[in-house]
């Protein structure tokens, strides 16, 4: 994979594929690893890059906080680095809010936005966390137990990343997944993560930049997007049937493809489908040119 220096440290990724470039980000417990079998698919139509989120994957892990907007900063730094313009971002779980956010911070270098599974919007917690889930992630954003579950038991990982896989993970992909996060201290990014869901406001640094965001995927009419939807149990989804309503209404020139049953997970699910809704929506709207 290649390596690029960014600020302090330094960041990988997968890359194929020559002509505009397309953007694939992931997000949590994940890494480049997620797109594997979706990039073959994308560097048909352009140059397809998938970078490791610092402190992630095989890029640096440096002294930091590892919250929204540090991921952001050297994510910005990795885009500078390599001179990408007129990109064309694809977003899975936090993956897509840090397209959204770099999007919105950088009209002028972005053709299109693709998403699946990611951060829409402020949350609340009766919205998106009902039932049992807001007592999972209230764990997790507690000091200690939360160190417990995720540094020490390693959850994310061992526990989660699985469940959330409708057609379950190999034991070799559930190793490439674990394998960059050996020991308790290498899993701080992976416990930064749910302390940053924007809930109720809080943490205030990470609202004001998924409120910003929104006003731009409502403004930005100019600028195609496309939300990939699975029909898959609910509580393994994080994009349902209201948030894709809230999308319809919400984000401008917008289309919204139907990619089958998955889970939260679903390029592990469904690459095939995600890969030909990408490929379909790039050539609708001439992105590949």
């Amino acid at each position: 994979m290649p390596i690029t220096p960014v600020l302090d440290s330094k960041m990988a990724h997968r890359e194929s594929g020559d002509g505009p470039p397309f953007v694939l980000l992931h997000g949590n417990p994940t890494s480049s690893y997620l797109w594997r079998n979706i990039l073959p698919s994308v560097s048909a139509h352009g140059r397809a890059l998938a970078p490791d989120l610092i402190g992630m994957g095989e890029s640096g892990k440096p002294a930091i906080d590892y919250g929204f907007v540090d991921t952001a900063r050297y994510l910005d730094a990795w885009f500078d680095a390599l001179e990408l313009d007129d990109v064309v971002l694809v977003g899975h779980d936090w993956g897509g809010a840090l397209a959204f956010d770099w999007a919105a911070r950088h009209p002028d270098r972005v053709r299109g936005v693709a998403f699946l599974e990611t951060i829409l919007r402020p949350m609340t917690w009766a919205e998106h966390f009902p039932g049992d889930a807001r007592a999972r992630v209230e764990a997790l954003r507690t000091p200690g137990t939360g160190e417990a579950k995720v540094l020490e038991q390693n959850f994310f990982l061992e526990v989660a990343l699985d469940k959330t896989v409708l057609s379950g993970l190999s034991d070799g992909d559930a190793a490439s997944y674990r394998a960059p996060y050996p020991t308790s201290e290498s899993r701080r990014p992976l416990l930064a993560w749910p302390r940053a869901f924007p809930i109720e406001g809080t943490p205030a640094d990470v609202h004001t930049r998924v409120a910003s965001y929104g006003k731009w995927l409502a403004g930005s009419s100019d600028v195609p997007k496309l939300l990939m939807t699975f029909n898959g149990p609910s509580e393994l989804l994080m994009v349902g049937r209201d948030e894709i309503e809230w999308s319809r209404s919400n984000i401008a020139h917008l289309d919204v493809m139907e990619c089958g049953p998955a889970g939260h997970l679903a390029p592990e699910d469904r690459p095939d489908a995600i890969a030909s809704a990408i490929v379909e929506w790039t050539r609708r709207h001439r992105l590949d040119c």
